[in-house]
């Protein structure tokens, strides 16, 4: 098996954030759910490329600076493990597009919560939340069900 290499990043004004509801594909993992903007490593690309390219195709935007806040470790079943960059950013420009992917929505921090999101989506979006340093995650799931959790090695309690 090979490793996938992805970014997501969350951008933020006035104290929302930009979300992307998966609902264009259908035959999409995350179908239905809502998480934040990025994608899969081109040849040749640094994280940040990979970053700065993806949130332009799917969002319009163009980041001007970012910040690099964790790397999370995905296992799922029999699928190759990913390792996703996560970042935030509010210093972007540019008009909002349309996306393929599914619907973009500028929704309350204290409301992304509430949206349809994956188990372990809601432990990376709690230390971004709290600002927390530089974080590793990895979270294993089996039959869309998140089994284990570690953070910077160690396991989460639920």
């Amino acid at each position: 098996m090979k490793s996938q290499l992805t970014t997501l990043c969350y951008l933020e004004r006035d104290e929302k954030w930009l979300m992307l509801c998966r609902d264009s594909k259908k035959n999409d993992i995350n179908h239905g759910k809502w998480i934040g903007v990025g994608g899969h490593f081109e040849k040749g690309e640094s994280p940040e490329d990979c970053l700065f390219r993806e949130v332009k195709e799917e969002t319009g935007y163009e980041i001007l600076s970012a910040k690099f806040r964790g790397i999370v470790t995905f296992i799922s079943d029999n699928d190759d493990a990913e390792y996703m960059h996560i970042f935030t950013s509010d210093d972007f420009t540019g008009n909002e597009i349309s996306c393929d992917e599914g619907t973009l929505k500028w929704i309350c921090k204290n409301d992304i919560k509430n949206l349809n999101l994956w188990e372990g989506d809601k432990i990376f979006l709690d230390l971004l939340f709290k600002n927390a340093p530089f974080f590793s995650l990895k979270l294993v799931y089996k039959n869309g069900s998140l089994i284990e959790s570690r953070l910077n090695g160690k396991i989460l309690e639920s």
